[in-house]
């Protein structure tokens, strides 16, 4: 049931979507680009629902109130406190040794785009998430122009400036999206 309704909404909102075989596992950061519109998340969600796949995303945890919090709690949200000192990495990493079977879905910070362009680098706390969790990075695409969005590829990470070009080449190879990454390494948030 769920399937169908993820299929139907892209039928209904005139999009397509791929899925590569073999590269979910039980385990993954899944980050996508380009976002730039609620749609996108929309897209996603009905895409994880189209694979069968349970996603967790962080968000901030002021959202967590009344009468938003049980919504949240039921989607996977996972209430992060962004001006705490508190270790984000090690939390995750909590969660990927606590469960079974557990996805993370982030969309890095600067991937909000107008025109078709990333306007800043992207922020790597995905990468040391992923690094730390011993988990592969997915590469999840929507593109706004082609209307076309899927899961195309994954990476271990093992070398955060290499794994940040290949991201980069993979995502214009595969989507035609331009991913600014940071000329310098950033730590995790």
């Amino acid at each position: 049931m769920k399937k169908q309704l993820g299929k139907l909404t892209f039928k209904l909102s005139g999009w397509n979507y791929h899925i590569e075989d073999n590269i979910l596992e039980k385990k993954q950061v899944l980050i996508g680009f380009e976002h730039t519109s609620m749609m996108d998340a929309v897209l996603s969600l009905a895409l994880f629902q189209i694979c069968g796949i349970k996603i967790h995303t962080l968000m901030k945890k002021e959202l967590f109130k009344a009468p938003f919090k049980p919504f949240l709690n039921a989607i996977g949200a996972i209430a992060v406190d962004r001006h705490s000192n508190q270790d984000i990495v090690a939390q995750m990493v909590k969660h990927f040794e606590e469960n079974e079977e557990f996805n993370l879905v982030i969309a890095p910070e600067a991937t909000r785009a107008k025109n078709g362009q990333v306007r800043k680098p992207i922020r790597t706390g995905f990468w040391h998430i992923a690094k730390a969790a011993n988990v592969p990075i997915v590469l999840m695409y929507a593109n706004a122009k082609t209307k076309n969005g899927g899961i195309f590829a994954k990476i271990y990470p093992s070398d955060l400036d290499q794994d940040l070009k290949t991201i980069q080449q993979l995502y214009l190879e595969h989507t035609g999206l331009n991913v600014i990454i940071p000329e310098t390494p950033q730590q995790p948030a």
